[in-house]
């Protein structure tokens, strides 16, 4: 291969075909192309020449407005028995039948053995093989936009994983300046880091173009560490974004934080990244420990009805305040960020998946509560996430799981995941990684939504969003038409919202017992749109009225763990 500057090479062939394999030779050591588009015999594999061309019908496809997003968290391993790319396609009418609009793919990007969350990706521009490779991957993306639904990769610019990862070998792209929790740290600032940004950048770009992928998940950004005066997630931020108005879509970068930093998604007019939206774990935590009581961990730090009080307000909970399980001050004010910025889930892979057993919430609170926590997370002003089967209360664990070759790495991670779940003092026996039960456990069984309970929570997520959708008080997405109050000796938290034609209330109940509060309602009439605690949604029977009439303040017997929708009739 020929030298050229700033340490690229290249060689022009003739004659190489689709499905041609090929190795790139470092003095004696053979390696896989770091930037290989298909890697058919996995992470140790030769790399394979693909033809990018594809038969795309989605011409007339555009992307949805982010504020019409509601995300469908999905891993491709375990969404189906067979745990492939063309698997998924036939459920994809169901989720557009339940209301989503947005399917979030967990990392597809080739990792070693055929079981992996996809977070020990090593091969970024390549779709796993096992999953369907390439071309399995557009035919879903495909399919999808058929149906009028977004496309959500999720993809991973802070670490690779430790099985395969030859990066190293062609550059410096790793650097000793910093330390990563999962692997060597990514040379963002460094000597040579031009380059360095220069592939991840084209990866999204990669993403974006030839798969036709509507948004990015852009995972743990707080561990991209970089000094530099122009970060690299701004600059990947302007380089999507061009590309989008290059190619006429709307496409979008949702970056995962556990900073607060609400510079990630504050306007470059601003100062901050200019990123689109954000998840919202203080969203989850608050709401997470007043459904469960669960102070382990992280979660001590919440708990009070007015911390979620505040994330339904501004978005973080801690926005500079002393974090007792950090001891110390943590996160910025997000009070001027959009609602339509934030994404916000009762569940999602992390939550459940880092946990000792891996159990849902189907697992460890009542049925009354799960109805609960889909109100509170479809009704918010916020971008909603369900995680796949939490729609109809699927039971199934969700445990992390890898297939690794060399011994000494899975004896690792075993260890690794033993100390991770040391400071949450969790009762149980951490499932093996390793073991393929702990993968097959995880795959979820869609017969369950037509069967008892669990269709009536399917059929409730439905209707929440339906309403979500149809009243224009619910789809404004706007922290600046909207009130909301907790009680926290009650435990109940009051939110209106509305536009300049029509209002609605929320009244969701944390309390265990019956409750009597006085609720500062508007004046006017208001009937009752859903009340989990009636008999249509399996409830033992409401004590709250279909109809109200309100001089300004209303006293009521509220059910203990519900949620009751109101609107205003006649403004």
């Amino acid at each position: 291969m020929e030298a050229m500057q700033r340490g690229y090479y290249q060689v022009i062939l003739e004659n190489i075909k689709p499905g041609s394999l090929y190795f790139y030779r470092l003095e004696e050591k053979e390696r896989p192309d770091p930037a290989s588009r298909s890697q058919p015999q996995g992470v140790q594999g030769p790399s394979q020449v693909i033809d990018p061309n594809f038969p795309w019908d989605d011409s007339n496809w555009f992307g949805l407005p982010l504020r019409d997003y509601i995300i469908y968290e999905l891993h491709v391993g375990t969404f189906t028995p067979e745990g492939t790319f063309d698997a998924i396609i036939p459920h994809l009418q169901e989720l557009r039948e339940l209301g989503v609009t947005a399917v979030e793919l967990m990392p597809v990007a080739q990792f070693p053995g055929n079981r992996n969350w996809g977070y020990d990706g090593v091969y970024p521009f390549a779709a796993q093989n096992s999953y369907g490779g390439p071309e399995g991957l557009k035919k879903l993306v495909n399919a999808c936009h058929r149906r009028g639904l977004a496309v959500i990769l999720d993809v991973v610019y802070n670490h690779l994983g430790p099985e395969g990862n030859y990066l190293g070998d062609f550059g410096p792209y790793f650097t000793e300046r910093y330390k990563s929790p999962w692997a060597p740290a990514l040379n963002f600032d460094g000597p040579y880091s031009d380059e360095v940004r220069r592939f991840f950048i084209e990866n999204a770009l990669y993403w974006i173009t030839e798969f036709h992928i509507d948004a990015l998940r852009l995972d743990a950004v707080h561990a991209i560490l970089d000094h530099s005066s122009q970060p690299f997630l701004l600059e990947l931020g302007e380089a999507v974004h061009a590309r989008a108005k290059q190619l006429n879509r709307r496409i979008y970068l949702i970056p995962e934080s556990a900073a607060n930093d609400a510079r990630l998604i504050r306007s470059r007019e601003l100062g901050g990244y200019g990123l689109d939206a954000q998840w919202s774990d203080d969203f989850h935590h608050s709401l997470r420990v007043l459904l469960t009581g669960d102070r382990s961990g992280y979660y001590q730090d919440y708990g009070r009805v007015e911390q979620l009080v505040k994330a339904f307000r501004e978005g973080f909970v801690y926005s500079g305040e002393y974090s007792p399980f950090r001891r110390r001050r943590h996160g910025s004010s997000s009070q001027d960020i959009p609602a339509e910025r934030f994404v916000v889930f009762a569940q999602n892979h992390d939550q459940v998946g880092n946990r000792i057993l891996g159990d849902r919430l189907s697992r460890t609170v009542s049925f009354e509560t799960l109805k609960l926590a889909a109100g509170a997370v479809i009704l918010s002003p916020f971008i909603p996430l369900l995680f796949m089967g939490e729609e109809y209360g699927e039971t199934a664990p969700f445990q992390y799981f890898i297939s690794h070759s060399d011994p000494e790495l899975v004896e690792a991670v075993r260890r690794g995941r033993r100390e991770e779940f040391r400071e949450f003092q969790w009762k149980g026996e951490i499932a093996d990684p390793q073991d393929v039960e702990t993968f097959q456990r995880a795959k979820l069984n869609h017969l369950l939504r037509y069967q008892a309970h669990h269709q009536v929570l399917h059929d409730l997520y439905r209707e929440l969003i339906r309403l979500r959708r149809t009243i224009p008080a619910l789809a404004r997405l706007s922290k600046q038409t909207m009130d909301v109050r907790g009680y926290e000796k009650d435990r109940v938290l009051l939110v209106r919202r509305w536009t300049d034609n029509d209002e609605i209330f929320i009244i969701l109940t944390f309390a265990q017992k019956e409750t009597l509060v006085s609720l500062p309602v508007p004046e006017g009439h208001w009937h009752k749109l859903v009340d989990s605690a009636d008999e249509r949604w399996r409830g033992g029977g409401t004590l709250v009225p279909k109809e109200l009439d309100s001089e300004g303040e209303i006293s009521l017997h509220l059910n203990p763990t519900a949620v009751a929708l109101f609107a205003r009739s006649g403004r």
